[in-house]
């Protein structure tokens, strides 16, 4: 009779931690959205607006504004984390959750491929007027 009563609170626990994990973990996906967009955004960066700036001799400057246009979106992609970790206590029903989700996918995603080529245009452009 003593061992019945563990392996009853022991099921329980693992019901209670199945009912738990069976729903969408929106905050999860929404960061690893975020790293992925932030890695992206970062490559193209790098490979597609460094080719645009043009320096002479061994000058840092591009490295430094790398840095910069890095710093630029992680303030955005902090915001999408920290809004899909409240999100998860709305109680919002799913289908709401995920036309949220969906949208607020798609800001990112146009952030993080759209501000490099910006950027670009920028470059392009105050070359042109010096």
């Amino acid at each position: 009779m003593v061992a019945a009563a563990p392996r009853k609170s022991v099921s329980k626990h693992h019901a209670r931690h199945d009912v738990q994990y069976t729903g969408i973990r929106w905050d999860k996906k929404m960061s690893n959205n975020c790293a992925a967009a932030l890695l992206v955004y970062t490559l193209m960066q790098i490979f597609f607006v460094l080719s645009f700036i043009e320096t002479k001799g061994m000058s840092i400057a591009p490295y430094f504004g790398l840095v910069l246009l890095v710093a630029v979106i992680i303030p955005f992609c902090r915001k999408f984390e920290k809004r899909w970790t409240k999100m998860n206590s709305s109680g919002l029903s799913e289908q709401s959750i995920a036309a949220k989700f969906r949208s607020d996918q798609v800001v990112l995603w146009m952030l993080a491929i759209g501000l490099p080529f910006v950027f670009v245009g920028l470059i392009k452009a105050i070359g042109s007027l010096v």
